[in-house]
């Protein structure tokens, strides 16, 4: 009996701001390294979660939300995204299973032209939709561009989801293991750090607040005693802003810190000080050496 060839490749994962991109590569990973919110734009960077099978490596690249970007900040995001869809081996296409497939119709146009990979549309959250509107948007779907397949899931409940990286296994060509099997993303610690403690500001902050926010790892130490010593600072552009951020009396500050530490705690496996600055550098999301400097090249 031969031996089966051992498949693996690039899986680009791209869609509508808040679609639930990142919370799909999470339940695919089986942990979360991609931070969420209910709120669209919270991925900025290219993120690439590896999963391994059984003869088979799928590297999956969460992407920012596709939108109409205005600023510098918004420009890169959308620039990282649309970069994805080029020399990936499959493209996941995500949507709102709730979605209009006739409104949807012009972006998928404009994101896939002249794209060779093969592309399945996956409908997401299908568990807050009645199935017969489903299989009437999934017929609809059909007639919008050549996707290899229609695919139903829920990333929340992980309905589908198990299937779904089947079909994309079988895509897959022939190719080398590219990263070693016992890691689940090639971000460095520092970066989910960084992440950690933003998400924690999208979740407890006011609406305007966390899309003026950047977060950067100042120092990441391992003290002798085994505690690891972070601490980080908090970019905001306004002063408003910072008053928010740090609450009355430090409040909201401490409760960023404290939630963020217990996660931060829970990913390394070991006791964290941390602290955290607050610092106003005004129009960041414009200026381009602020952008390199905070990650945003």
């Amino acid at each position: 009996m031969s031996e089966q060839p051992f498949r693996s490749g690039f899986v680009s994962i791209i869609g509508r701001p808040n679609v639930g991109k990142s919370t799909l590569l999470n339940r695919i990973l089986g942990e979360k390294i991609v931070i969420t919110s209910d709120k669209p734009q919270t991925t900025r960077n290219r993120i690439q979660g590896i999963h391994n099978l059984p003869g088979g490596q799928m590297v999956f690249i969460d992407t920012p939300g596709i939108h109409r970007a205005k600023s510098r900040l918004n420009r890169f995001m959308v620039d990282e995204a649309l970069s994805s869809v080029q020399g990936v081996d499959v493209i996941l296409f995500l949507v709102d299973g709730a979605a209009d497939p006739e409104k949807e119709a012009p972006m998928i146009h404009e994101v896939l032209a002249g794209v060779e990979s093969p592309v399945i549309l996956v409908m997401n959250k299908i568990d807050l939709i009645p199935k017969g509107e489903l299989l009437e948007r999934m017929s609809a779907y059909s007639g919008v561009f050549p996707f290899r397949e229609i695919f139903p899931i829920s990333a929340a409940t992980g309905d589908g989801v198990e299937p779904l990286v089947r079909l994309v296994y079988d895509l897959l060509p022939e190719g080398p293991c590219y990263f070693p099997d016992d890691i689940l993303t090639d971000v460095p610690e520092r970066f989910i750090v960084a992440e950690i403690i933003r998400e924690k500001i999208f979740r407890l902050t006011r609406d305007e607040v966390p899309y003026s926010v950047a977060v950067v790892v100042d120092s990441f130490k391992e003290r002798e005693n085994g505690v690891v010593a972070i601490a980080a600072t908090i970019n905001v552009e306004r002063d408003s802003q910072k008053g928010i951020i740090i609450g009355k009396k430090g409040t909201m500050l401490k409760r960023i810190g404290s939630d963020a530490r217990q996660e931060i705690e829970q990913l390394l496996d070991a006791k964290v000080f941390l602290e955290l600055f607050v610092r106003v550098s005004t129009e960041w999301s414009e200026n381009s050496r602020m952008l390199k400097e905070f990650g945003y090249e």
